[in-house]
């Protein structure tokens, strides 16, 4: 089994950053696919970014040049440095994680608040 552990939400007025962490714990043999999305009031979830295992990124195109994902793979952490945060960059941000063992599973983090006031 494996557990996820985020960190980093809070509040921030807009124009300011956060940095969101999720760190990897339990029995896998490899970490895939890695990303943050995010599910505001009254909306789907929706992806913000992800990150090969290799280190190839992909954003929505509503923070693409605002948002940076980055991985550690010896630490099995992924981070989402947010820049430049707007109001309606508040959501429940969520990490996934792909992984192996024997199998492939997608788990996901318990969910992390982040509210930007104008």
């Amino acid at each position: 089994q494996v557990q996820l552990v985020e960190s980093g939400g809070g509040s921030v007025q807009a124009g300011g950053s956060l940095r969101l962490s999720c760190a990897v714990s339990g029995s896998f043999s490899v970490i895939n696919d890695m990303g943050w999305y995010r599910q505001a009031p009254g909306k789907q979830r929706e992806v913000v970014a992800t990150i090969t295992s290799g280190g190839t990124t992909n954003y929505a195109g509503s923070v693409k040049g605002r948002f940076t994902i980055s991985r550690d793979n010896a630490k099995n952490t992924v981070l989402l440095q947010m820049n430049s945060l707007k109001p309606e960059d508040t959501a429940v941000y969520y990490c996934n994680v792909k992984w192996e063992r024997w199998f492939r599973y997608d788990t996901w983090g318990q969910g992390t608040q982040v509210t930007v006031s104008s």
